[in-house]
């Protein structure tokens, strides 16, 4: 339907007031995983205007932004609604804008027999110009707003719309038809622990389809990476990758051994290629955490330090990027996405656990991790190294992630009592290595920081800071056993007894 016959079959049922035409350059803007959809709302810049709204199209806050942002990041932001109601969303994910375009717009006001207006329509002609194509126009697309007070009414516009014109809602936002007609895909959060398997499937396919989800995930994250975007993106390619490697030590018997050494050892190294910019991420993440816990006025005296850790980080980054962008790490992804792709046809010579129940073998090699856990925390008293907490962590995150993958193969009152008490002792272990790892990182730079002016103030700065995160790294260690008890204490219940066969 033409916007001009629209506008005929509308008036014959609506008493319509039209007010301005115009054309406006629009463009919205949202996370990578789509958080600002997923909150029932809409970020989008229109003609020096960001608007954030809310369901039914209803403003919740604008503020006057120019020109037309690539990235809108919430700490970036002035003090204001925008800022409050948008800052809990996304949090620290940056909004990138997308589906840019060209909307002529028809605004038309409808009335109620007193000659109040009771609801707004706007019959839009979308257009966009993808890089290096011609114009492409999209569908043509009414909307409706609501107008603060007439819920009611609004109802009543919508059924006419819907019952007697006939029109139907939009499959698609028109942000994701402009990312289509651009050529590129809506913006998705890919979860491996969202990929359905059945008990009874076989092992090999089971891992291939949450292998693939995974690959994915690299591959999405990467480009996100790359530009240095925001920091959300490096984190979620080295969980991708970390679930990746979990899988091939823990179900090892459903790939090919030979190759399987080969991408073991790939991964590894992506893992470690990505290392050094992440610590730093974190480090810059809580560092106005960790300046607020000196007094109020030595808190600039770690100035020096921050830029220190800035310059660390961007020429970290730089190597990181020149790795990512290797041909082997392009060999390595392609490789590993013809072995998952062809996992499943191949030989079972050296797979001995290919064709078993999935169901069968996760919870295999769930029990094993979990009573290994067990032996390796008991022995770990007052006297222990650091280093035996870290790799009880370690091996809690192997476990993490088999629970993830395969936890709703089985009862949930089966699993939940495991991971709620993984959860907390992996959060007492975290803040364990966290701040043994950040102390560390402090000392390491105090020659560097003794050269800059400045330096002996920072120093000493620095110095109050390592004795903080000390304290906070012993209360997290005498957490440990309170923390560790409930753990252990699962396999002796009846739901450890039933997964632990």
């Amino acid at each position: 339907m033409t916007p001009a016959a629209l506008r005929v079959v509308l008036a014959e049922h609506l008493d319509l007031e039209a007010e301005n035409s115009q054309v406006v350059s629009r463009a919205y803007l949202d996370t990578f995983e789509g958080l600002v959809r997923q909150a029932d709302m809409s970020l989008l810049w229109e003609d020096g205007w960001l608007q954030l709204l809310g369901g039914g199209g209803r403003a919740i806050a604008a503020m006057s932004f120019s020109p037309m942002p690539t990235v809108i990041r919430a700490s970036e932001l002035p003090p204001g609604a925008l800022h409050d109601r948008l800052a809990p969303v996304i949090g620290l994910r940056a909004a990138i804008a997308h589906g840019h375009m060209r909307v002529g717009r028809r605004a038309l006001r409808v009335l109620d027999r007193e000659g109040k207006t009771v609801a707004r329509l706007g019959i839009e002609e979308p257009s966009i110009t993808p890089a290096g194509r011609r114009q492409a126009r999209l569908a043509t697309r009414l909307t409706i707003t609501a107008v603060r007070g007439y819920d009611k009414a609004l109802g009543q516009v919508r059924s006419v719309l819907e019952d007697t014109v006939g029109l139907t809602a939009a499959r698609a936002s028109l942000a994701d038809e402009a990312v289509l007609a651009a050529g590129g895909t809506p913006s998705r959060h890919l979860a491996a622990s969202d990929v359905r398997l059945e008990p009874q499937q076989r092992a090999d396919l089971a891992a291939a389809a949450i292998l693939t989800r995974l690959t994915a995930a690299i591959e999405a994250n990467l480009p996100g990476t790359l530009a240095d975007i925001d920091t959300e993106f490096l984190h979620d390619l080295r969980v991708a990758v970390r679930r990746t490697r979990s899988l091939q030590r823990e179900l090892r018997g459903v790939f090919p051994q030979p190759e399987l050494a080969r991408f073991r050892a790939e991964f590894r190294w992506l893992q470690e290629i990505t290392g050094p910019t992440r610590d730093l991420d974190v480090y810059l993440l809580e560092f106005d955490s960790f300046a607020g816990s000196l007094a109020a006025g030595r808190q600039s005296d770690l100035q020096e330090l921050r830029v220190l850790l800035g310059e660390r980080r961007s020429r970290a980054h730089a190597r990181m990027v020149r790795a990512l962008r290797s041909r082997r790490t392009q060999t390595l992804l392609t490789d590993w996405k013809r072995l998952v792709e062809t996992l499943p046809g191949r030989s079972e010579d050296d797979r001995p656990d290919a064709a078993r129940p999935i169901a069968e073998l996760a919870a295999q090699r769930i029990g094993k991790v979990y009573r290994h856990m067990v032996r390796m925390g008991t022995r770990i008293d007052d006297q222990s190294p650091p280093a035996a907490l870290h790799d009880l962590r370690k091996r809690g995150k192997e476990l993490r992630y088999l629970l993830e993958f395969f936890a709703p193969l089985f009862p949930e009152a089966t699993t939940q009592p495991m991971i709620k008490a993984l959860k907390s002792l992996q959060d007492v272990l975290g803040r364990f290595q966290d701040r043994e790892i950040q102390a560390q990182m402090l000392c390491s730079l105090g020659d560097e920081i003794a050269q800059q002016d400045g330096g002996a103030v920072a120093l000493m700065a620095m110095g109050v800071l390592v004795e903080r995160l000390e304290a906070q790294q012993a209360e997290a260690r005498a957490e440990f056993a309170q923390r560790f008890a409930p753990f252990a204490a699962w396999r002796g219940d009846a739901a450890g007894k039933a997964l632990l066969v």
